[in-house]
């Protein structure tokens, strides 16, 4: 119910404000200061100027929305390209950074998969970075605690490319068989998935998602821009403009 009221009162403060700015037009078309304006015979002469108005009002919230959420990439920058504990998937060394956030569980994230597997192989010079989170579905939590562990055999990237390429559905033993197929040692592994790293890694991603209002997944993040694609050619291309 509190939702509905809320969607409800931001509606009709819209209308106002559409209205206002209508009225704002047409004084200021008139030549009149406003006075003696019939706003309704204006309205139905051209109608057109209320859809204007909702797009227009529409766009400046998109663009006032990016530009904080890139205000607040760069306030984050170090936790959000240069954390130790984060998994890292291809070249810890790149200049540029593209930062993946993810659930395991995500259908997005698997049709994704391919894409950045195609940027890996053509952009040796990227380092990318792969924040694993865990709300859609219990094994989430499991997997994302698996392939932090197995950072802590240098096997992050391995442990999330064979966790992604898990055939059917993902449980806890398809996980399990997915990484002792990698060659990590599994009773290591058990032990490391219960640290306090890997559950501070967990909870500092956590954290981070919601400090830069990332919205869903996956959310590319590369050159302090959001990317929401799972085109290999728009990440390509974002990656070109910054070269």
């Amino acid at each position: 119910m509190k939702n509905t009221n809320a969607v409800y009162i931001s509606l009709v403060a819209l209308v106002v404000a559409i209205v206002a700015l209508v009225m704002c037009i047409v004084c200021c078309t008139s030549g009149k200061g406003g006075a003696n304006v019939d706003v309704k015979a204006a309205l139905m002469e051209e109608p057109g100027m209320v859809i204007e108005a909702m797009q227009a009002f529409e766009n400046k919230q998109r663009e006032d929305a990016l530009r904080l959420v890139e205000e607040k990439i760069k306030d984050n920058a170090d936790e959000l390209y240069e954390r130790a504990d984060d998994g890292v998937i291809a070249n810890p060394d790149g200049e540029m950074v593209l930062v993946e956030f993810f659930d395991y569980s995500c259908s997005f994230c698997h049709k994704l998969y391919p894409a950045l597997k195609e940027i890996i192989a053509n952009n040796p010079d990227v380092k990318v970075v792969a924040k694993p989170m865990a709300f859609l579905a219990p094994v989430s939590k499991y997997a994302a605690e698996a392939s932090l562990a197995a950072a802590e055999q240098g096997k992050f990237g391995e442990a999330y490319s064979a966790i992604f390429e898990i055939e059917g559905r993902m449980t806890e033993e398809s996980v399990d068989a997915a990484l002792a197929g990698v060659g990590l040692d599994m009773e290591k592994l058990k032990a490391d998935m219960k640290s306090d790293k890997v559950r501070n890694t967990l909870d500092a991603v956590s954290k981070l998602s919601s400090e830069i209002q990332v919205s869903g997944v996956p959310t590319l993040v590369f050159n302090n821009k959001l990317l929401q694609t799972l085109d290999a050619e728009d990440i390509q291309k974002a990656i070109d403009e910054a070269k």
